[in-house]
């Protein structure tokens, strides 16, 4: 069975296959290829697939995010597992939170190693989304 890690409704999607224009093999065997404005990050030996879908996100990750190697895993890591959570809570209150911006769970598991890639894209993709739609999910983003 995949594990999968979901993130946001229209803005993020899970998608089985995909096609690209270009692709990167990282030192973990994890896969990121771009299309336009998407993001693929794939690791067939944990067996996960995520998308990034976001127009602009892939303009400000390469013009605007802090480069790779700047942030540890572990610190990622951490503010990743606290922005989700809050996320989740989002998602489960469409009433109080826009339910355009928070349109579906991520399933982001603290126990599994990711490695440093994903969660180096998710981690900036938190930072563009809450500094893009002024929201805050849980103590310091930095303004890039």
């Amino acid at each position: 069975m995949k594990n999968y890690i979901y993130i946001a409704g229209i803005i993020l999607a899970v998608i089985i296959s995909c096609t690209s224009s270009k692709s990167v093999v990282s030192k973990s065997e994890q896969t990121i290829t771009t299309q336009n404005d998407t993001v693929r990050i794939a690791n067939d030996e944990l067996e996960y697939e995520v998308i990034i879908i976001d127009p602009g996100f892939n303009t400000w990750l390469f013009s605007r995010a802090f480069p790779r190697d700047y942030h540890s895993q572990s610190f990622m890591e951490n503010k990743n597992r606290f922005w989700i959570i809050e996320w989740n809570t989002r998602v489960l209150q469409p009433f109080r939170y826009d339910p355009n911006l928070y349109g579906m769970n991520i399933d982001y598991n603290s126990n599994i190693d990711y490695g440093y890639e994903v969660n180096y894209l998710i981690y900036n993709y938190l930072v563009y989304f809450q500094n893009t739609n002024k929201q805050k999910l849980f103590g310091y983003v930095p303004a890039r």
